[in-house]
């Protein structure tokens, strides 16, 4: 896969931050949405989908497997779908970016059906693990082969005639739930999920939506999620919420440049994914909900965002599964707290586009702030500034570094610039242009 070259980028302190954050489409959702939409029969109709790199490398996979998909419009999308099991066999590789949720997820839905694709990505996705995915599609009855340590690429044979699993999830990860639940799609019988920790449920609310036939029971054992498998999907119409991952950067921001008050409409408010929202308002954000609604089948509302004096807390593990991508950007918001924040049940974010916690400590470590940092917690200690100035931060071709960072750089003392900022396309393309808009001094 061919890469951009690297595109430094700085942020320095700004004035209040004031306007409407237009936050893009759910990158979660709209994953799912193409790929639920290419095993239905019929046409699915999509508002709203990101057109990050992520989700159009989805788009083109889905091609690749036989579905037709057009572009009608800015965020307007149909695909023609090919109904459950009806993947073409791929002419090419699968070449899925930097997306782990895109190439977990298309590995899932295709490994229960008798075709061959062989899966790649750019750097940092081939350096993430694929055992946990390709571990439990085995059990289906698929033949994997991959770099020595379960490395991309990827050659997948899917089952000639697949047989459902029971499967408990080694880690909190929608990703492995998702990949085993797509493959069971194809497969007879009931496929069980069990999670010891519940994780984001859109797989489970779009399938519904879709026509499976999927329960969810809470037990000692964990959550247990049964799919019934071989249903008829029929194409929908999917509205794509605005992703409340992405919305807490211009969020982060309006909290910790002083006078700021912004408002961001239409967020998602799945409570799988409202960790982050949740600590805030523990840490006295000043957060305003309003006008709560269903769009697309997730609850979603207004939200409106003033400066706040905000303290350090302590973030229990148990809610670490439902603000996972939220953890580098809290670590900035809590250099403006007082006293230390601190953030457990976050190894996970160790196999992320990078060592999510490594970048982050060494980041603001060289930007003056203290950290420390465990295999499985972070703490930061707040002192309600930030110095800057520090060398380049190395991003590690991962977005959520390098808006984090350049977040931060909106409130303290001196610039600070990130090596390299064109990842941030992969999941929030108009970035520094939303940002921008608001007041902020970026680029």
């Amino acid at each position: 896969m061919s890469h951009a070259p690297a595109k430094p980028m700085s942020s320095r302190r700004t004035g209040a931050l004031r306007g409407t954050a237009s936050i893009p489409g759910d990158k979660s959702i709209s994953h799912r949405a193409l790929i639920l939409g290419a095993l239905a029969v019929g046409r699915t109709h999509v508002t709203g989908l990101l057109e990050g790199q992520d989700v159009l490398d989805t788009a083109k996979a889905m091609q690749a497997f036989g579905a037709t998909v057009e572009r009608l419009g800015p965020g307007e999308w149909i695909i023609d779908g090919v109904g459950v099991g009806g993947f073409a066999e791929p002419a090419g590789v699968i070449d899925c970016g930097n997306s782990g949720t895109g190439v977990r997820l298309i590995m899932g839905a295709m490994a229960t059906t008798p075709i061959t694709a062989t899966f790649t990505g750019d750097v940092s996705l081939s350096r993430r693990p694929m055992r946990r995915i390709t571990d439990p599609l085995s059990q289906f009855g698929a033949e994997i082969t991959t770099r020595a340590g379960g490395l991309l690429p990827a050659t997948i044979k899917g089952a000639q005639d697949p047989v459902p699993v029971r499967y408990q999830t080694p880690v909190a990860s929608a990703q492995i739930k998702s990949a085993v639940l797509l493959a069971g799609l194809n497969a007879p019988g009931q496929t069980v999920v069990i999670e010891k920790e519940p994780t984001r449920d859109h797989s489970e609310r779009m399938l519904v939506g879709f026509g499976a036939t999927i329960t969810t029971e809470e037990t000692p054992e964990g959550r247990v999620i049964t799919l019934t498998g071989r249903p008829e999907l029929r194409g929908q119409a999917v509205a794509v919420p605005r992703d409340p991952s992405s919305a807490a950067f211009p969020v982060a921001a309006a909290l910790i440049v002083p006078g700021s008050e912004i408002r961001v409409p239409g967020i998602s408010r799945n409570p799988t994914r409202d960790g982050l929202y949740v600590t805030l308002a523990e840490m006295g954000a000043d957060l305003i909900w309003e006008n709560d609604r269903e769009e697309g089948g997730e609850p979603v509302a207004d939200l409106l965002v003033r400066h706040s004096r905000l303290k350090g807390v302590n973030v229990p593990a148990e809610r670490a599964a439902s603000m996972i991508d939220e953890f580098p950007i809290l670590s900035v918001i809590a250099t403006m707290a007082e006293g230390p924040t601190v953030m457990n049940g976050v190894a996970e974010l160790r196999v992320k586009e990078s060592d999510r916690i490594d970048a982050m400590a060494k980041g603001l470590r060289a930007n003056g702030v203290e950290v420390e940092e465990t295999r499985d917690s972070m703490t930061v200690h707040g002192t309600g500034r930030i110095p800057g100035g520090g060398e380049p931060v190395a991003t590690h071709l991962d977005h959520r570094i390098a808006m984090s960072f350049l977040v931060a750089g909106l409130t303290a003392d001196a610039e600070i610039t990130v090596d390299d900022g064109a990842a941030i396309a992969t999941s929030f393309p108009d970035f520094v242009g939303l940002m921008q808009g608001l007041g902020a001094d970026l680029g």
